[in-house]
């Protein structure tokens, strides 16, 4: 399968002196095939090329990836493939993509479909490759395997969030409370374990969670 972008046009009249076992060449009725502007390609486009004989013209559609554009989904065979755009009632092609002149002068843009890009998975990552590839600044990478520097290293544990430290276990409440009940937690201590210091050979694990309008705070001692 190959993915077509809109980019150009493409032409619909083949050269017959092509040689038997080739793909046949696409040629333009008229000689004038500029391209036209970006937003007429987004609004009138179709395909067409040798992967059909150029006998139907295939409609780009807008797929919901907003970088492809206009793509439509045709099936290539291992071997160059020349095709065209018609856009707004002109055969043209894209400048911007590889092109090939046939015997009789004609420009087509042509792909080279090989089996390994059969492999959807291993196709797409060729893809986004050379998207990263076009969207980041040239620059020089340097070899071998990166090694941190030494102040990068982390000497310590990362601090605890404040909104974390308001632990409900052992705090005092007041009188009029209700000595059974903790105190309503903070929505942000919910769904977190919590562990109080280790105290006369006793580790002691809480968790709190939320049922509707009501807090379970499980409580676990563990012997050390």
């Amino acid at each position: 399968m190959g993915n077509t972008n809109t980019g150009m046009g493409m032409g619909h009249r083949w050269d017959s002196r092509s040689k038997e076992g080739d793909s046949p060449n696409l040629l333009m009725d008229s000689p004038e095939d500029a391209p036209l502007k970006k937003e007429e390609y987004l609004a009138w486009g179709s395909l067409s090329g040798s992967f059909n004989n150029g006998t139907k013209k295939i409609p780009l559609t807008r797929r919901w990836v907003s970088s492809l554009g206009k793509v439509c989904i045709c099936t290539y065979t291992d071997a160059p493939l020349q095709h065209k755009f018609y856009v707004d009632g002109t055969w043209t092609h894209d400048p911007a993509e590889p092109v090939v002149t046939n015997q009789l002068s004609t420009v087509n843009n042509v792909i080279q479909v090989k089996k390994t890009d059969f492999e959807v998975f291993d196709a797409l990552m060729v893809y986004l490759q050379k998207c990263s590839d076009m969207s980041l600044p040239s620059r020089s990478i340097p070899s071998g395997p990166y090694i941190p520097k030494q102040e990068d290293k982390f000497k310590s544990l990362p601090i605890l969030p404040p909104h974390l430290l308001q632990v409900i276990l052992n705090k005092h409440t007041g009188i009029s409370c209700d000595p059974a009940l903790l105190p309503e937690p903070n929505h942000v201590m919910l769904n977190h374990l919590y562990s109080l210091s280790i105290k006369d050979g006793v580790m002691v694990l809480s968790a709190t969670h939320r049922c509707k309008r009501k807090y379970v705070t499980s409580l676990m001692y563990k012997s050390i």
